[in-house]
């Protein structure tokens, strides 16, 4: 079966998304446009998946627990889980190897910790769009301990897309599958990087407003709608 799904999407809790990008907004969101699954992708952070995926249940929505890492070489990666024990175990490294910036909320924007009803808990006091001093390999290791998938994010854009800052694609880590953002010419991308079409692709938001989610237009082809049966179509 196909679902259609948006694999990157922030929530308020990152500094450079919108207030109105709330759980119960993200959710109701996906369900006008469609979609059957989303990825919850915060920077360097899950604190805002579980309300999320609390939200999903009731409204049929898969969300599937990941983050946004930015890895040592300056290169975002997405990095989506199971479980949210799992996306947590990463986060809690993940916390340690952070550049710790207080956060300047006149000129990066808030990092709301938000409930399932939308309120707000707490605002996370250092910076989270920062990078971590771990390099590619180590995140890749990590997330594959916990049977996670790595996936370079946005590769076709010049900021902390991994072929703008390493060049290529790397023969390691262990990469079987990359993001493309949406506005990519998908055409003029693999003419001008003709290996990439080894890799399995798909397309996703990098949401940071609501109107930026995608509409029905990134399909996957699972054996069910499952977080696991999506996670299978990508390793």
């Amino acid at each position: 079966m196909k679902v259609a799904v948006d694999l990157h999407i922030h929530t308020a809790l990152s500094p450079c998304a919108d207030k109105d990008m709330t759980p119960n907004n993200i959710v109701n969101m996906a369900c006008l446009k469609g979609l059957d699954a989303i990825a919850i992708t915060d920077h360097n952070s899950c604190m805002n998946v579980r309300a999320v995926m609390s939200c999903g249940e009731e409204k049929d929505l898969l969300v599937i627990p990941g983050m946004e890492v930015e890895t040592r070489e300056e290169v975002h990666v997405i990095c989506l889980f199971e479980t949210p024990e799992d996306a947590e175990w990463l986060q809690a490294i993940l916390n340690f190897y952070r550049l710790k910036i207080p956060l300047n909320e006149e000129i990066f924007g808030n990092q709301w910790i938000l409930n399932r009803y939308d309120e707000i808990t707490a605002s996370f006091s250092e910076l989270l769009s920062v990078s971590v001093d771990l390099d590619l390999d180590t995140v890749c290791k990590l997330v594959k301990e916990k049977n996670g998938v790595f996936i370079p994010a946005h590769v076709d854009r010049p900021a902390n897309g991994l072929i703008s800052v390493l060049g290529a694609i790397p023969k390691t880590p262990d990469i079987r599958v990359i993001e493309l953002s949406k506005s990519c010419d998908q055409e003029d991308f693999l003419k001008r990087n003709p290996y990439c079409r080894k890799y399995k692709r798909y397309t996703a938001s990098d949401a940071h407003y609501l109107w930026d989610i995608l509409e029905r237009e990134c399909f996957m082809e699972v054996d069910e709608r499952s977080v696991p049966a999506i996670l299978e179509y990508l390793r």
